[in-house]
């Protein structure tokens, strides 16, 4: 199976889930509910625009596992054959609204889930390093949250573990 780009976002969306497990709570009443899964639905492309199917028990899953299922999801979406039960459920969201050219926005929670991941274009851009100006391939992402459950320092070290991971894979297959 080839990797793609969506399963190490969505391994890294786990790992910081699983690190800030106050991401994957939510609301119910007036209570507030702590999920010991985690469930992420990921926005697939249909010839109608986005769906959200769920990509059930991700801290169990392999990247392998993850690309699998994303490759089911995006058939059935293609085909027209996703449930209601495949968009039903999930604990946290991640969109991209790159792969539409989008470069930045705000994404909108999907209740009641306490926050979604927004994921943007990948574009050449003008960064230092080494003391030089040079052209890095860069991308925006956005953590849109509920202010009821997730405090904003809680919300930028989640956002910060997915940046890192993603900046270095290896942190994900040593568990750092």
């Amino acid at each position: 199976i080839k990797l793609g780009f969506m399963s190490a976002f969505v391994k890294a969306a786990t790992h910081g889930l699983q690190h800030y497990p106050i991401v994957n709570s939510v609301i119910d009443g007036d209570e507030m509910i702590h999920r010991d899964y985690i469930d992420i639905s990921v926005a697939v492309a249909t010839p109608k625009g986005l769906v959200v199917p769920v990509l059930r028990n991700c801290e169990t899953k392999s990247f392998a596992d993850i690309e699998r299922d994303i490759i089911d999801y995006a058939t059935k979406g293609r085909d027209g054959k996703l449930t209601i039960e495949d968009m039903t459920g999930g604990t946290f969201t991640i969109s991209n609204g790159g792969v539409y050219g989008s470069l930045m926005g705000t994404p909108i929670i999907n209740p009641p889930q306490s926050a979604i991941l927004g994921m943007h274009s990948i574009v050449n851009k003008p960064v230092v390093k080494d003391g030089e100006i040079v052209a890095r391939p860069m991308m925006y992402l956005a953590l849109t949250y509920d202010h009821r459950i997730l405090d904003g320092k809680d919300a930028v070290l989640f956002l910060r573990k997915i940046k890192d991971d993603i900046e270095d894979p290896r942190r994900l297959l040593i568990d750092v």
